[in-house]
């Protein structure tokens, strides 16, 4: 009996567990992002608390602060940590990022919040935010600092689909002047699976 429990458990938790991909474009940009739930892969880790990542952003010169340069594409790792606070419907998330072009890298640290707004007898609705910042002791090559926020509306219209509608600034500031790499509104999908 106590084994039939702790299947039951482990997989009520696995359900809502889940790696994701992203995509979000607008008239300029194209995004392209994923996210590997660790505790999928080793069952020493929770489910829904540890998330290693990877993200793609080819930006246009018309969403930075000089269109008269021309931009290379961004990459980005990323590494999450990610907690539930209480039965909230609140997650707060410690990550770290590595972050690149042609030109500059940054590692910066930063904070994740997601609260799912108390709707669900209409349509699962979620609120999301992020906050990075390196300052110049974590900006190498000719970076001085690197500072990106983002916030987000996602609304899940199928089970494990969503409609993501976000804005963000990612301003890459380097030793000689200060640019901000992208500032945009996207649209897109976020598909877990």
């Amino acid at each position: 009996m106590l084994k039939k429990i702790a299947m039951v458990s482990v997989c009520a938790a696995s359900a809502f567990a889940m790696h994701t991909g992203e995509i979000n474009i607008n008239d300029k940009d194209v995004e392209v992002s994923a996210k590997f739930d660790v505790g999928q892969f080793n069952d020493n880790v929770e489910p829904d608390t540890m998330f290693v990542g990877a993200k793609f952003l080819n930006g246009d010169k018309g969403n930075t602060s000089n269109e008269d340069v021309d931009i290379d594409p961004y990459f980005e790792a990323n590494f999450l940590m990610r907690k539930e606070i209480g039965n909230s419907g609140m997650t707060l998330g410690l990550g770290l990022k590595l972050n690149f072009t042609k030109d500059y890298s940054a590692l910066p640290l930063g904070l994740e919040f997601g609260y799912k707004i108390p709707a669900e007898k209409l349509i699962p609705m979620y609120l999301t935010g992020s906050l990075y910042y390196a300052p110049s002791a974590l900006a190498f090559s000719d970076a001085k600092n690197y500072l990106e926020y983002r916030i987000g509306y996602d609304i899940e219209v199928i089970d494990n689909g969503y409609i993501t509608l976000g804005y963000r600034t990612l301003e890459t500031n380097y030793e000689a002047y200060d640019f901000t790499y992208n500032k945009s509104w996207y649209v897109g999908f976020k598909i877990g699976f």
